[in-house]
């Protein structure tokens, strides 16, 4: 299904210390392709145990993301992007800030990146401290990277 993706699939790259790659969703149909992804990860909560990750892409209306973020409606809600962002991602060399997103259990973020939603959305709640510092992006579609993505146990947090 990714390989079909009409939006990035996303990796924090490098991962973060001892975070592992843990599996795709994705959403779309066979006849407009893929209109979002994400890419599950998990690794060490800053706070202490373990963390789960979630980078979605998708086009405005999927709805993925918010799904995630355990949200009703597809997109971030109407108090989103108020005020400062509450952090920032690179890709190539160009910083692109996210704003917090009112959600129940997780620690979610959103905003917009080459002309689709991103969202990040980590379990539990304290490994939204991950953000302090910029997380640099790559886009697993783009051709010639030489990315040795470690991988681990599915995660819980994926469909079924």
């Amino acid at each position: 299904m990714l390989c079909g993706a009409e939006v990035p699939v996303w990796v924090p790259w490098p991962l973060p210390h001892g975070w592992l790659v843990t599996g795709f969703a994705a959403a779309g149909d066979d006849r407009t392709g893929t209109r979002g992804c994400s890419v599950a990860l998990s690794g060490p909560n800053p706070m202490g145990g373990p963390a789960e990750m979630m980078l979605v892409s998708e086009e405005p209306g999927v709805g993925l993301g918010a799904r995630f973020a355990g949200l009703h409606g597809p997109d971030p809600g109407s108090k989103f992007a108020e005020g400062a962002p509450a952090g920032v991602v690179e890709v190539g060399n160009h910083e692109f800030p996210l704003w917090h997103v009112e959600a129940k259990g997780c620690a979610a973020f959103a905003g917009e990146v080459s002309g689709s939603w991103l969202w990040l959305v980590m379990w539990p709640d304290t490994a939204g401290m991950l953000m302090v510092e910029p997380m640099e992006l790559r886009d697993l579609r783009d051709p010639g990277q030489q990315m040795d993505l470690p991988f681990g146990a599915p995660s819980p947090q994926l469909p079924g």
